[in-house]
């Protein structure tokens, strides 16, 4: 049986199963989460839930270094506003006394200094400790957070709130699908999901379910599941390459919301892992969670052996080539505008963000040269010194200066930029200040600290317009929503950086052997589930 008919029976038999689950004697659709009216929440004592976090993708294969400033924590009431389902007047937050304590979310950047990881996990403590004891808690995490000195710190962490919290609290955990899920993870958890789709649209409702499902488990006395099947799957890919956009990840995918609605099942949920850190816990992973030991087993090893089946399936969610390879179509296409995504160097995956080598490959090229040839915007290069000049010039001075490579020279210098300077904006999140220098036909975003720019806004409030423009180069891997929506054409430029897309040159020297695809011709790994112990015992 070849992968396609193999991965369909798998699907159509937990689609069928989950059916079951679905549909009533009257036929009208179930659900196992049902909501309390208002009625009931007013008659009953409200459960006490914490809520804490910390998020970021960090790639050990970048000199990066990510520092606490760069997590922007939350703390308290201010939390709520991250989460659309905590607004005053939802229902989420009148079934629940609340205690929100400290979320921290960075970009994805390079590993954590420990400093930076030590005191945000204090800080979380000493906050959870105000307000003991809890009946449950909702932990929003990526799960690919390195940390230097130390294997799998979300392990680390959930441990350390357990110290505090207690064993008796139901822990629901949020993750993204490209995070790690380690045998201590699993353990010290109770509830635990993550995205279904990449690019994750899915995200806040993923957050949401998790809530869901405390709530659930809390106000219908079910307490912590009986059972949590854990199966480590022996890939590791790229998200380029398993985008829910495309097969086989669609269809791998699309079975893992009916496989979570079976009876006896809590959720179920499939994560990628992070290909770009070298720990033993980077790999792929099937967590099933419920009270029916058979179906919570089974459902897992279904979902692991349909992941397993379509290894070799997997291919980049666009066409890909050299960067050279990559101009020349696009300087060539009809179609505008063309997106070419510098991939190597991708900010939102893990990248440094300053590697010059594509933006010099640019400027070298002769068709760029003259202001009159295809417009090109390039998004963009991290230079506080360029910024400064930029802004002592003032719009339409001209300025001389270097930026990019002070973190991540390995592949090439400083840039020179000397151009006309269009346009000064202050006041981002991320970027602090952004201005766009125009040398030849080529606009360059140049910010004083690194930022990703995957939304129409984030160019037009700089002046620019992505839509007209012949050529947009953008730092990302598969492009999010609303560029993907903008873009005529699209190739994804095979660059070097800390998230190259060739993992067999990254010099891999931690991760447990052998891994598919690194391993091709590896035996068929063992995917029967492993019976996690509950978190108090």
């Amino acid at each position: 049986m070849n992968f396609t008919n193999s991965l369909a029976l798998s699907i159509c038999l937990i689609i069928a199963q989950a059916s079951v689950s679905q549909t009533g004697r009257n036929g009208k659709l179930l659900s196992q989460k049902t909501h309390p009216s208002e009625k009931d929440i007013a008659a009953r004592v409200l459960p006490r839930i914490a809520i804490a976090g910390l998020a970021i993708e960090s790639s050990t294969f970048s000199p990066a270094l990510t520092h606490e400033e760069a997590f922007h924590a939350k703390y308290g009431d201010e939390i709520y506003t991250s989460y659309p389902f905590f607004s005053k007047d939802s229902l989420n937050r009148r079934r629940a006394e609340w205690f929100p304590a400290l979320m921290g979310r960075s970009l994805p950047g390079g590993t954590v200094t420990r400093e930076a990881y030590e005191s945000l996990v204090k800080q979380t403590l000493e906050l959870l400790k105000k307000n003991l004891p809890y009946d449950g808690m909702f932990l929003d995490i990526h799960g690919a957070m390195s940390v230097v000195g130390l294997d799998d710190p979300e392990g680390d962490f959930i441990v350390r709130i357990r110290e505090v919290i207690g064993k008796k609290t139901i822990i629901s955990t949020s993750m993204d699908l490209h995070g790690n899920v380690s045998w201590r993870l699993a353990q010290n958890t109770d509830l635990i999901t993550c995205y279904r789709m990449a690019p994750h649209e899915d995200a806040m409702q993923t957050k949401k379910r998790a809530v869901d499902n405390l709530l659930s488990r809390l106000e219908t006395g079910k307490g912590k599941p009986t059972y949590k099947a854990w199966i480590p799957i022996p890939i590791l890919l790229p998200g380029e390459k398993t985008s829910t956009r495309i097969e086989p990840a669609k269809t791998i995918y699309a079975a893992v919301a009916p496989a979570s609605v079976q009876p006896g099942i809590i959720d179920a949920a499939m994560w990628v892992g992070y290909a770009w850190a070298d720990e033993p816990r980077n790999h792929a992973v099937v967590m099933v969670t419920g009270d029916d030991k058979n179906q919570v087993t089974k459902t897992a090893e279904r979902l692991a052996k349909s992941f397993w089946d379509v290894r070799s399936g997997f291919a980049f969610v666009a066409p890909t080539g050299s960067l050279k390879e990559s101009l020349d179509k696009a300087i060539a296409s009809q179609k505008h505008p063309y997106f070419i995504s510098d991939s190597g160097d991708n900010p939102t995956a893990g990248g440094a963000g300053d590697v010059t080598w594509t933006l010099k490959e640019i400027l070298a090229r002769p068709e760029f040269k003259n202001e009159n040839g295809p417009s090109l915007i390039y998004a963009s290069i991290p230079g506080s010194e360029f910024v400064k000049r930029a802004v002592e010039a003032g719009v339409g001075g001209k300025v001389d200066a270097y930026a990019g490579a002070v973190v991540d020279a390995r592949f090439a210098g400083p840039v020179r930029l000397k151009g006309t300077i269009e346009s000064i904006e202050h006041g981002d999140k991320n970027a602090e200040t952004e201005v766009v220098v125009k040398v030849g036909s080529v606009r360059v975003i140049v910010t004083k600290k690194r930022k990703p720019y995957h939304k129409e806004i984030d160019f037009t409030r700089l002046g620019l317009h992505p839509r007209k423009a012949d050529i947009v180069v953008v730092k990302i891997g598969y492009l999010e929503p609303e560029l993907y929506n903008m873009r005529a054409d699209w190739i994804l430029a095979l660059t070097p950086g800390g998230v190259d897309q060739n993992l067999e040159r990254l010099g891999y020297k931690r991760i447990k052997r052998p891994m598919f695809p690194l391993d091709k011709n590896m035996k068929d790994p063992d995917l029967t589930a492993k019976m996690v112990p509950s978190s108090d015992q």
